[in-house]
């Protein structure tokens, strides 16, 4: 299945901070990943064998499938030859799996990206951080986390982590370091605080233990896999409060839903006078989802933009669902960690004139790709995989979105009081917008955060 889908983040909230769920054809993968073994402490001829036959294997999948056949210039025979050079000199896996991002991370690409083998065992920082403008902000502490006790709180200006300074150009890679390549059992923050001077603090992680081996022919070994991601999977489920016939709010997580279920939740608002798609922390999804979404919310089919692949470029167009498409008024929210779909969607109804959009700048990470899962050894195997490039999106005014994201129609942001208070002041403006009165302390009550 195609897909819009960004980058990497961390796990507890529903998208951008979490390492988000990679929608419908991905989500086997995921779970796969949990089920292999360790990686020995003493790196070996073996480790490094297995290191380059994956970064082979990669380099395969983006030959064959990269949507820009100069791949944006690279060499990429030598750029590849250099990293099977450097893990030749690897004295950890951390290092290989680093060798292997950094050769993908330099297309500057938002969409393609090494997926490694997952550890055996599940960090839990305890507090995540956002873009906000252009600083970061913690954006949400566990409550009794490490973090907490520490004295991290809600709105702290994020000054650095690990000697990394944050922004919006670096941020994800941050996160991808933490979340995806070498997470850790805790970190250096440099924070400050309104009127306080920068404070160092030592945040230790939760790191809960998984285990090693998993035997993929015991049934219930899966079972109790697929239990765990049944668990994981209510994070990033879809929320809604219908204010009957007045106002629904869809808190829309990402974009995973098929054509019959966009069309169910859709029914659960055509009578609304208005309605607020909260797209803030989505980080993209399936393109069927896309399509599906904007047809519901106009009343003709509508060119969303010209696909740039290999083959050459070819029109995308979403089709509508005709009389049935939502007709009153809409407004959409986005922020920092909308990306990828919710792009593209919240572009498309500014296009159409169909909607306003309020919050933050978007992410800017609008591309189409494609998941290549792999495998490596025998009787104990390591799953891997790699998101590949397939297209561009150039949107009908010609332009594309990738490193631009969407400026909204108003920009509003939380100050770090609001969030200190966990108001949430753009759900308030958004509703009064539809003639409804809501305040920020209620609006902010209306979605809380909810951890692994």
């Amino acid at each position: 299945m195609k897909y819009f889908r960004p980058k990497f983040r961390s796990e507890g909230k529903t998208s951008r901070r979490r390492r988000r769920r990679l929608v419908l054809c991905a989500a086997l993968f995921l779970l796969v990943l949990t089920a292999q073994p360790a990686f020995a402490q003493k790196l070996g001829e073996y480790d490094r064998e297995r290191g380059r036959q994956m970064l082979k294997t990669l380099k395969d999948d983006i030959k064959k499938n990269y949507y820009d056949p100069t791949f944006r210039g690279i060499d990429i025979e030598a750029r590849f030859r250099e990293a099977d050079e450097a893990i030749k000199q690897a004295q950890s896996n951390g290092q290989i799996f680093g060798i292997i991002a950094q050769v993908l991370v330099g297309f500057n690409d938002s969409h393609l990206y090494f997926i490694p083998p997952q550890r055996p065992a599940r960090t839990d920082y305890g507090w995540q951080m956002q873009m906000i403008g252009e600083r970061c902000y913690v954006s949400a502490v566990k409550p009794g986390s490490d973090a907490e006790t520490k004295g991290l709180r809600e709105g702290d200006i994020v000054r650095a982590v690990d000697g990394m300074v944050p922004t919006r150009e670096d941020l994800w890679k941050i996160e991808y370091l933490l979340y995806a390549l070498r997470p850790q059992a805790g970190m250096r923050v440099v924070v400050e605080r309104a009127g306080s001077p920068p404070r160092q603090l030592d945040v230790m992680a939760k790191v809960t233990e998984l285990k090693r081996l998993t035997d993929l022919t015991d049934g219930n070994e899966i079972m109790k896999l697929i239990v765990e991601q049944q668990k994981a999977s209510r994070l990033y489920r879809h929320r809604y409060i219908d204010i009957k016939d007045e106002l629904f709010v869809w808190k829309m997580p990402q974009f995973d839903l098929p054509k019959a279920k966009v069309d169910d939740m859709a029914d659960k608002f055509r009578k609304s006078k208005g309605v607020i798609l909260d797209l803030r922390g989505n980080g993209g999804g399936a393109e069927e989802t896309l399509l599906r979404l904007i047809g519901n919310f106009v009343e003709r089919d509508v060119a969303v933009g010209e696909l740039k692949t290999r083959k050459g470029a070819k029109p995308m167009t979403a089709k509508t669902v005709g009389d049935k498409a939502y007709k009153g008024k809409l407004v959409v929210l986005v922020d920092s960690d909308s990306g990828s779909s919710s792009e593209v969607f919240a572009r498309v109804m500014q296009l159409e004139k169909r909607a306003h959009v309020l919050g933050d700048r978007t992410s800017g990470a609008v591309m189409r790709a494609m998941h290549h899962s792999h495998q490596v050894g025998m009787d104990i195997v390591a799953f891997y995989g790699v998101s590949v490039t397939d297209a561009d999106l150039l949107m009908t005014d010609g332009k594309s979105l990738e490193h631009v994201g969407v400026t909204p129609d108003e920009v509003l942001l939380p100050t770090p009081a609001d969030m200190a208070a966990k108001r949430d002041p753009v759900l308030a403006r958004a509703a009064e917008l539809l003639g409804v009165k809501i305040t920020p302390e209620q609006a902010g009550q209306m979605f809380p955060i909810e951890w692994q």
